[in-house]
């Protein structure tokens, strides 16, 4: 079914009393996920939700929680450093302090794909115009980690207008396709959804 038809069946089901979230769902084929290494950043062009972000940084910054160098220590306690990790979505980091991030924070960090990353998440430049730059890419980014056959992805709100969730969608898949190894090949099929909808199959282009 085309994008356009399916969210419009979508939006003829149960009204709920929330706001739904729209999922895209690609289930893949032809990959040997234990030995491919597929993780990658999709940029949306409109924003879905407001992310918690925290920087790892020398100074203090009114744009963000931070984490300044002389505070790291606490994080030695693994309680502490499990719930820093759950309190966010993402986390930044200026270059000159990363070493030291990677050693404190990388053991958790990693494992749960919040590692701040020369993609998104490292400053050069410690300046506010750079965090304000940085944080507004984050608000349209989603880290994308192929652990398994099927990749879910939430692109959008019911709330949001079916022009907007279109673009979204298509641009989302759009960046799928570039990160995997044998392009759209690698692609089995595509699903739409709101939260406590049906899944649609559809087509694009």
């Amino acid at each position: 079914m085309e994008l356009k038809s399916a969210l419009e069946q979508l939006r003829k089901e149960k009204k709920r009393k929330f706001s739904q979230s729209v999922d895209l769902i690609v289930n893949l084929k032809g990959l040997d996920l234990k030995r491919e290494n597929i993780n990658f950043i999709i940029t949306l062009p409109h924003k879905i939700k407001d992310k918690k972000v925290c920087g790892f940084l020398d100074k203090k910054s009114d744009l963000l929680d931070v984490i300044s160098k002389s505070e790291f220590l606490k994080y030695k306690d693994k309680k502490q450093l499990k719930n820093l990790v759950k309190s966010y979505d993402f986390f930044i980091a200026s270059v000159s302090l990363m070493p030291t991030v990677a050693t404190t924070f990388g053991k958790v960090l990693g494992p749960a794909g919040k590692m701040p990353s020369p993609q998104l998440g490292i400053l050069t430049q410690e300046t506010e115009d750079n965090i304000k730059q940085i944080l507004e890419k984050i608000s349209h980014s989603i880290k994308v980690r192929v652990k398994e056959v099927s990749i879910k992805l939430n692109i959008g709100k019911d709330l949001m207008p079916d022009s907007l969730i279109i673009e979204n969608v298509k641009e989302a898949y759009k960046g799928i396709v570039n990160a995997l190894p044998k392009k759209k090949e690698n692609i089995r099929s595509l699903i739409i959804k709101f939260t406590m909808t049906k899944p649609i199959k559809i087509e694009l282009s």
